[in-house]
């Protein structure tokens, strides 16, 4: 359990898909994916610096009453932060939203509010940071234990002193 707030995500099952084919997925344990992450992130910090990209992600304020959710995540700097994700080539950023939200919190919402965009100069990137927010009621948490290392429920008024830049900017930009 995690801040009172978590469970953990059971790993898939192993299942062929049909005769002689491959699993649809191999649950990768949370000790390799960790460094696996943190290895791929050095790694992209360092291409990122050297070609300069503009990227798109996206950025979730899930409300529940008085509460926000801030994540940290288990790579990069480790603050608290607004959950969010990269958006895939292709594809629309409301889609992106729901599918990083169900990826990392298990949470799988369809009500998202736009809340408008964030362009952003970060680890050497220019981002479009696509904002939305959702208001939920007693929302059951499931964190990625790979990707996350903590998910905490905060007083919209008492946020974290070590959080990213841009949470106060995205907060506020969901009206909170």
């Amino acid at each position: 359990m995690i801040g009172n707030l978590a469970r953990e995500r059971a790993p898939p099952p192993w299942r062929p898909r049909g005769p002689g084919e491959y699993p649809l997925c191999v649950e990768v344990s949370v000790a390799l994916r960790r460094p696996a992450y943190r290895a791929a992130y050095r790694g992209l910090r360092a291409w990122w610096f050297v070609t300069r990209p503009r990227k798109s992600g996206v950025k979730c304020v899930l409300t529940d009453g008085e509460q926000v959710l801030l994540v940290r995540h288990t790579y990069g700097r480790r603050y608290w932060d607004v959950p969010g994700g990269s958006v895939k080539r292709g594809e629309p950023p409301l889609r992106a939203a729901r599918r990083e939200m169900r990826e990392e919190l298990g949470v799988d919402v369809t009500e998202w509010v736009s809340i408008g965009d964030l362009h952003v100069r970060m680890d050497h990137r220019r981002d479009t940071l696509h904002c939305f927010c959702v208001e939920l009621r007693a929302p059951p948490i499931t964190i990625d234990r790979g990707e996350l290392a903590d998910a905490q429920w905060f007083p919209r008024d008492a946020l974290p002193a070590e959080r990213s830049p841009l949470v106060g900017q995205i907060v506020g930009r969901a009206g909170l």
